[in-house]
């Protein structure tokens, strides 16, 4: 049995001795140490770029730090590359078409999360967690549908997305909004005119959340409404920036994250909380500069390329590293599930654990594979190792357009893949060269893992129905 120094350690490195402890020893029994807090910070239409720690020239010395202590993930995806669909995966552990969760849901939806399925927040609830939300929600705005019935103790925020309201100055009119809503718990306490201070209270409410429970275990999920357009930024940070008001913004959520930390540090938890900070997909390239960047990937939010999926991912315990593996956000449920003990859910889900990867036990993904569904049930692209197929598709693009400014989007223009396309990441991040032709083996084999789950969650572009796929909650 391993030794454990008396002396103060860190839990993570802890945890790790002691799982390999409970795997080589039968004879003894090892007492669990007391299971983490959780916080997942998940920011909205963020880009890869958009951290100094990922190359950009945005100023955001908090997540760079954060990222200098902990572990930073360069090939993380989301499930899909828009709204409601990424935050179910995210919080489910399923592909958002096995549960009917499809694009970003609008005001007054008649679905949202079905209340059969587990959330982190209800799992962790179980395990007697206290859980809020600060933030945006966007998986339905039907009472039922709202976190409060989802897990969450605590919800303080916006249904849906912050530009869902009359004030657009294009879909506004068009989809004739209603007013944006702030809610606490499930209780509307104010009829939005302004967003300027929103991060700040969200903030604010994220640090009282930690005060008040620093004797609970907790899950504190914080998913901003930035930087989705409207761009809002309160004036401590109006103008702060060399990159305008896009990088005001940016500036202001990693002021969050260092107050978010600085409160468990504070509290005598830093060691004792995984701290998660990721996106939802991709910038809104339209909104030109309004919008992030995912340099050096190709394209952004509403493609299945790799600048519509792959975010900036960076998890902080005292543990320093670099992984290149893929993973994607489904993957995060089963982890947190080990971490804390808690039980799975009942339903199938499609995530698994990637804490032996994390910890540097293995540089094996747990899946074969990670599938990327769009529009209402279609597969776009698989990613398989080191390569990314992609089946014929349309999407949407900015080359060759008129970028917007200002808050004002351009057009997009559609284009279409017309054949099989195949593009070595590991020496072609920026997807700029096909190299099915030459590798026709990988094509087949990547066909048959596709085959395999399109069977399972189907493809309306194939007119397939899958066999394991779950209706999404519906009013009544």
């Amino acid at each position: 049995m391993h030794f454990i120094s008396p002396e103060r350690v860190s839990f993570f490195f802890l945890v790790f001795c002691l799982i390999s402890c409970k795997h080589s020893s039968t004879d003894k029994q090892i007492e669990t140490p007391q299971r983490p807090n959780i916080v997942i910070i998940f920011t909205d239409d963020q880009g890869y770029n958009d951290l100094g720690v990922f190359g950009s020239t945005i100023k955001t010395p908090h997540l760079d730090k954060m990222a200098s202590q902990g572990v930073k993930l360069t090939n993380f995806y989301v499930a899909q590359a828009v709204c409601s669909a990424s935050r179910a995966a995210l919080l489910t552990g399923c592909y958002p078409n096995r549960i009917g969760i499809h694009n970003a849901l609008m005001p007054n939806a008649k679905i949202g999360l079905n209340p059969k399925e587990t959330t982190i927040a209800e799992m962790l609830k179980n395990e007697g967690y206290k859980t809020a939300i600060f933030g945006k929600w966007h998986l339905g705005d039907a009472s039922q549908f709202l976190p409060t019935q989802h897990g969450f103790d605590e919800w303080f925020g916006i249904p849906y997305s912050n530009d869902m309201w009359p004030k657009h100055p294009q879909q506004g009119p068009i989809f004739n909004f209603p007013d944006l809503p702030l809610y606490e718990n499930e209780t509307i306490t104010t009829i939005l005119e302004d967003q300027s201070q929103l991060t700040t209270l969200i903030t604010e409410k994220s640090v009282d959340f930690i005060n008040r429970n620093k004797g609970n275990h907790f899950f504190l999920y914080v998913p901003h409404p930035q930087p989705h357009v409207p761009l809002y930024v309160s004036d401590k940070f109006k103008g702060k920036s060399d990159n305008g008001l896009y990088g005001d913004v940016i500036m202001e959520i990693d002021w969050s994250v260092g107050q978010i930390n600085q409160a468990l540090k504070d509290n005598g938890l830093e060691e004792n909380t995984i701290v998660i900070f990721t996106s939802d997909n991709g910038p809104w390239l339209s909104y030109g500069n309004h919008a992030g960047s995912a340099y050096p990937l190709r394209e952004g939010k509403g493609t299945a390329w790799e600048g519509g999926q792959r975010e900036p991912f960076i998890i902080k315990y005292p543990k320093r590293s670099v992984i290149e593996t893929p993973v994607m956000a489904i993957d995060l449920l089963p982890t947190i599930a080990e971490l804390t003990d808690a039980r799975l859910p009942k339903e199938v889900i499609d995530g698994k654990s990637i804490w032996k990867l994390l910890v540097g036990d293995t540089k094996e993904s747990p899946q074969d594979a990670y599938f990327f569904y769009y529009r209402t049930n279609e597969l776009f692209g698989v990613r398989y190792k080191k390569w990314k197929l992609y089946f014929p598709h349309h999407y949407r693009t900015m080359l060759g357009q008129e970028p917007g400014k200002d808050g004002i989007p351009g057009e997009y223009q559609m284009r279409a893949i017309e054949e099989i396309e195949l593009y070595d990441l590991e020496n072609d991040i920026g997807e700029t060269n096909n190299v099915a032709d030459s590798n026709t083996e990988v094509v087949e084999e990547i066909k048959l893992l596709a085959n395999k789950m399109r069977y399972r969650l189907g493809d309306s572009l194939l007119e397939l129905e899958g066999s394991e796929t779950r209706e999404p909650g519906r009013l009544e």
